[in-house]
Protein backbone atom coordinates (compact mmCIF):
# COMPACT_ATOMS: atom_id res chain seq x y z
CA UNK A 1 0.00 0.00 0.00
CA UNK A 2 1.11 3.64 -0.58
CA UNK A 3 2.50 6.05 1.43
CA UNK A 4 -0.60 8.53 2.38
CA UNK A 5 1.08 11.78 4.01
CA UNK A 6 -0.70 14.21 5.83
CA UNK A 7 -1.08 18.16 4.88
CA UNK A 8 2.28 18.96 6.63
CA UNK A 9 4.25 16.53 5.17
CA UNK A 10 2.67 17.12 1.49
CA UNK A 11 3.45 20.75 1.82
CA UNK A 12 7.65 19.68 2.62
CA UNK A 13 7.37 17.17 -0.10
CA UNK A 14 5.84 19.53 -2.41
CA UNK A 15 7.38 22.75 -1.89
CA UNK A 16 3.68 24.56 -1.35
CA UNK A 17 2.18 25.52 1.95
CA UNK A 18 -0.47 23.96 3.24
CA UNK A 19 -2.82 26.90 2.97
CA UNK A 20 -2.05 26.59 -0.76
CA UNK A 21 -2.54 22.96 -0.75
CA UNK A 22 -6.03 23.84 0.65
CA UNK A 23 -6.65 26.16 -1.92
CA UNK A 24 -6.10 24.46 -4.47
CA UNK A 25 -8.79 21.63 -3.11
CA UNK A 26 -11.20 24.44 -3.15
CA UNK A 27 -10.34 25.56 -6.29
CA UNK A 28 -11.04 22.19 -7.46
CA UNK A 29 -6.93 22.15 -9.29
CA UNK A 30 -6.40 18.86 -6.79
CA UNK A 31 -8.67 16.43 -6.30
CA UNK A 32 -10.27 16.81 -2.30
CA UNK A 33 -8.39 14.07 -0.37
CA UNK A 34 -9.66 11.49 2.03
CA UNK A 35 -9.69 12.24 5.98
CA UNK A 36 -8.66 10.27 8.36
CA UNK A 37 -11.49 10.05 11.29
CA UNK A 38 -10.22 12.49 13.13
CA UNK A 39 -10.39 15.19 10.15
CA UNK A 40 -6.85 15.17 8.77
CA UNK A 41 -6.33 15.15 4.88
CA UNK A 42 -3.74 12.77 3.45
CA UNK A 43 -2.35 13.18 0.27
CA UNK A 44 -0.60 10.09 -2.14
CA UNK A 45 2.34 10.32 -4.53
CA UNK A 46 -0.11 11.06 -7.34
CA UNK A 47 -1.46 14.08 -5.62
CA UNK A 48 1.97 15.07 -4.34
CA UNK A 49 3.42 14.95 -8.03
CA UNK A 50 0.35 16.89 -8.78
CA UNK A 51 1.27 19.79 -6.46
CA UNK A 52 4.77 19.55 -7.45
CA UNK A 53 3.28 19.87 -11.23
CA UNK A 54 1.32 23.20 -9.73
CA UNK A 55 3.82 24.62 -8.17
CA UNK A 56 6.64 24.76 -11.25
CA UNK A 57 4.09 25.82 -13.19
CA UNK A 58 2.96 28.86 -11.07
CA UNK A 59 6.63 29.69 -10.75
CA UNK A 60 6.48 29.96 -14.32
CA UNK A 61 3.66 32.45 -14.13
CA UNK A 62 0.84 30.46 -15.56
CA UNK A 63 -2.76 31.23 -14.29
CA UNK A 64 -4.75 28.64 -12.56
CA UNK A 65 -6.90 28.29 -15.54
CA UNK A 66 -3.95 27.27 -17.78
CA UNK A 67 -2.75 24.71 -15.09
CA UNK A 68 -5.70 23.12 -15.23
CA UNK A 69 -5.63 22.78 -18.55
CA UNK A 70 -1.71 21.41 -18.42
CA UNK A 71 -3.12 19.04 -15.69
CA UNK A 72 -5.43 17.77 -17.52
CA UNK A 73 -3.11 17.64 -20.82
CA UNK A 74 -0.09 15.81 -18.48
CA UNK A 75 -2.86 13.51 -17.53
CA UNK A 76 -3.92 12.42 -20.60
CA UNK A 77 -1.84 9.95 -22.57
CA UNK A 78 -3.64 10.66 -26.01
CA UNK A 79 -2.97 14.43 -25.75
CA UNK A 80 -1.28 15.97 -28.59
CA UNK A 81 2.09 18.05 -27.58
CA UNK A 82 1.16 20.90 -30.31
CA UNK A 83 -1.87 21.71 -27.63
CA UNK A 84 0.61 21.98 -24.79
CA UNK A 85 3.15 23.91 -27.31
CA UNK A 86 0.07 26.17 -27.95
CA UNK A 87 -1.04 26.70 -24.17
CA UNK A 88 3.25 27.51 -23.64
CA UNK A 89 3.39 29.79 -26.54
CA UNK A 90 0.38 31.27 -25.41
CA UNK A 91 2.28 32.15 -21.75
CA UNK A 92 5.11 33.36 -23.42
CA UNK A 93 3.73 35.84 -25.77
CA UNK A 94 2.12 37.01 -22.57
CA UNK A 95 5.13 37.21 -20.69
CA UNK A 96 6.56 38.59 -23.49
CA UNK A 97 3.85 41.67 -23.52
CA UNK A 98 4.69 42.34 -19.65
CA UNK A 99 8.26 42.85 -20.42
CA UNK A 100 7.39 45.38 -22.92
CA UNK A 101 5.34 47.13 -20.62
CA UNK A 102 8.04 47.07 -17.90
CA UNK A 103 10.47 48.01 -19.81
CA UNK A 104 8.63 50.88 -21.41
CA UNK A 105 7.70 51.97 -17.30
CA UNK A 106 11.72 52.00 -16.61
CA UNK A 107 12.35 53.65 -19.67
CA UNK A 108 9.66 56.65 -18.46
CA UNK A 109 10.57 56.53 -14.91
CA UNK A 110 14.28 56.69 -15.61
CA UNK A 111 13.77 60.18 -17.86
CA UNK A 112 11.57 61.48 -14.92
CA UNK A 113 14.28 60.44 -12.30
CA UNK A 114 17.19 61.79 -14.73
CA UNK A 115 14.67 64.79 -14.65
CA UNK A 116 14.80 65.69 -11.35
CA UNK A 117 17.18 67.79 -9.42
CA UNK A 118 17.37 65.94 -6.05
CA UNK A 119 18.58 69.17 -4.17
CA UNK A 120 16.61 71.12 -1.20
CA UNK A 121 14.34 73.24 -3.32
CA UNK A 122 10.27 72.42 -3.26
CA UNK A 123 10.56 71.86 -7.33
CA UNK A 124 9.58 68.73 -8.03
CA UNK A 125 9.37 67.11 -12.67
CA UNK A 126 8.84 63.72 -11.14
CA UNK A 127 5.98 65.09 -9.39
CA UNK A 128 4.57 67.48 -12.01
CA UNK A 129 4.83 64.85 -14.40
CA UNK A 130 2.46 62.35 -12.54
CA UNK A 131 -0.09 65.32 -12.10
CA UNK A 132 -0.16 65.80 -15.39
CA UNK A 133 -3.79 64.59 -17.23
CA UNK A 134 -3.74 61.49 -19.13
Amino acid sequence: MATLLTIGDAAKESGLSAKMIRHYEQSGLLRKSPRTDAGYRLYNSEQINQLRFIRQARNLGFSLHDIQSLLALWQDPQRESRVVKQLAQQHLDEIAGKIAELQHMQQVMTELADSCRGDGSPHCHILQQLAKPG
